[in-house]
């Protein structure tokens, strides 16, 4: 557990480095600010790696023991999961985590403020019934509750640099909680039309994941899991 417990450290410290805007600009600064992403990039896939690898060589202490059902779980969550992952990380927003920040809020707003780290915290919660042992749960855990402390520090952060007033002007029509604001009319479901090509680009990347890509990736087949319960 110890090289777990190092790469968990490692993997939370790196991210630690955005949320305080000082060391960012000091960064950015000095690299610039293609070569600082780039680097930061590499270097978070780099230690992503190291803590699958290590939870997957860390001693094994079942927590629960393992049943069809918990697969079940992370099968019907994971397309929503990845839907939220992929619209959010390719929609416009200055509201939260995008690869194209924008100056105005996309469609994926309409759903949730935060997107990206839904689909995030989805794919955490949704892998910790079928993982009962200790590393797993620390990490999905971890993992989690990570997303989830996200949001309202991104809010405050996009509050502060883009101004109370106007803030509020572009949250209004969204919600932290997914679907509320079309729910409740603050926003409007024609802009749901133009997610058609995030969900099927999730589509085909879950389809990818079931049939070769969690087995080449991550290891498990969780197919082939789920069949050998039969």
């Amino acid at each position: 557990m110890t090289e777990f417990a190092a790469a968990l450290a490692a993997f939370l410290a790196a991210h630690a480095v955005p949320a305080s805007p000082r060391v960012r600009s000091r960064l950015v600064g000095l690299l610039g600010r293609g070569p600082y992403l780039a680097g930061y990039s590499i270097l978070s896939l780099a230690l992503l790696g190291w803590l699958v690898a290590a939870t997957r060589r860390a001693d094994t202490v079942e927590l629960w023991a393992a049943a069809p059902w918990q697969w079940h779980v992370t099968l019907l969550a994971m397309p929503l999961a990845l839907f939220l992952l992929v619209a959010g990380l390719l929609d416009p927003s200055p509201l939260s985590v995008s690869l194209r920040p924008g100056t105005e809020p996309g469609p994926a707003a309409a759903v949730t403020r935060h997107p990206a780290l839904w689909g995030f915290l989805l794919w955490a919660l949704a892998h910790v019934p079928p993982n009962g042992d200790l590393a797993s749960v620390a990490l999905f855990g971890t993992m989690a509750a990570f997303a989830a402390l996200g949001m309202p520090l991104l809010d405050a952060k996009a509050r502060r640099r883009l101004g109370r007033q106007r803030w509020e002007a572009m949250s209004r029509h969204t919600s932290i909680l997914p679907f509320a604001a079309l729910l409740g009319g603050r926003a409007r479901a024609g802009a749901l039309r133009r997610l058609v090509l995030p969900a099927a680009a999730a589509g085909l990347l879950d389809l990818w994941f079931l049939a070769h890509g969690h087995a080449l990736l991550i290891g498990p087949d969780p197919l082939a899991t789920l069949r050998a319960f039969g």
